[in-house]
């Protein structure tokens, strides 16, 4: 696997950039796919393209079309549909597919975790009195809007449209500390802790933090993605290119 390839990487995540990184530096021709709900992403190197492809039969035809010889899933792990969509349109192109799956998070020893299948179902976990702190991103805190009886503060990369009257917004990006998410935590009177489970070592602070401070979390569990070839890191797909 030597020769220079045509790679379409499904991006969005820190390890897609990275990994866009060391293919382009390889000699490798990358294009990154950004989905484009976030107003200031950080680029990858080689190529971007921003923007929906119309679901499993466009992006087989934009497969066809670049005449990229690879297509790498390295999404956000609650990007279900278009990771249902690449493993249609790999199919349907007759182009290889390898997905990037972070690993999942474990409970660290002591924490009170609950798990739960959707954000609904994370919401309703909630007990009254509750002073949530919610990493879920912008899209989802809607589902909160009715629980008046908690307090809740919602760290997002973009500021929502439309914030929840007594709600309070962190606008900010990681990595983040174990030291920065403690004083988070503390200073704001955390008692939950609500995330998805996405896994990797860029948002795990907030569980050791979580932890120490005896803060409850609310885990969703992720979805169940149709089966591809899968690879836990950045490594494990840079060993098919030696």
């Amino acid at each position: 696997m030597n020769e220079r390839k045509t790679i379409l990487i499904l991006g969005g995540t820190g390890e897609a950039r990275q990994l866009a990184g060391r293919l382009v530096a390889l000699g490798h021709d990358v294009t990154s796919s950004l989905a484009g709900r976030t107003a200031t992403p950080r680029l990858p190197a080689g190529k971007v393209r921003i923007g929906g492809f119309g679901g499993a039969e466009g992006l087989a035809a934009f497969l066809r079309a670049g005449g990229f010889t690879l297509l790498i899933d390295a999404t956000h792990p609650f990007a279900a549909r278009i990771s249902a969509n690449a493993v249609a349109a790999s199919a349907e192109a007759g182009v290889p597919l390898i997905r990037l799956e972070r690993p999942a998070w474990v409970a660290p020893a002591g924490t009170a975790w609950i798990e739960v299948d959707t954000i609904a179902e994370a919401a309703r976990a909630l007990p009254d009195g509750a002073r949530a702190l919610l990493t879920i991103g912008r899209q989802e805190i809607g589902a909160f809007a009715g629980r008046t009886d908690c307090h809740f503060i919602a760290r997002v990369i973009d500021v929502p449209d439309d914030v929840p009257l007594g709600w309070e917004i962190v606008a900010t990006r990681g990595p983040f500390s174990v030291a920065g998410e403690t004083e988070l935590m503390a200073t704001r009177g955390i008692t939950h802790l609500v995330s998805k489970n996405s896994g990797g070592d860029q948002a795990a602070a907030k569980l050791e933090a979580a932890a120490a401070l005896g803060v409850k979390v609310v885990m969703v569990r992720r979805p169940i993605l149709p089966e591809a070839e899968t690879v836990a890191g950045i490594e494990e797909v840079l060993n098919g290119f030696r």
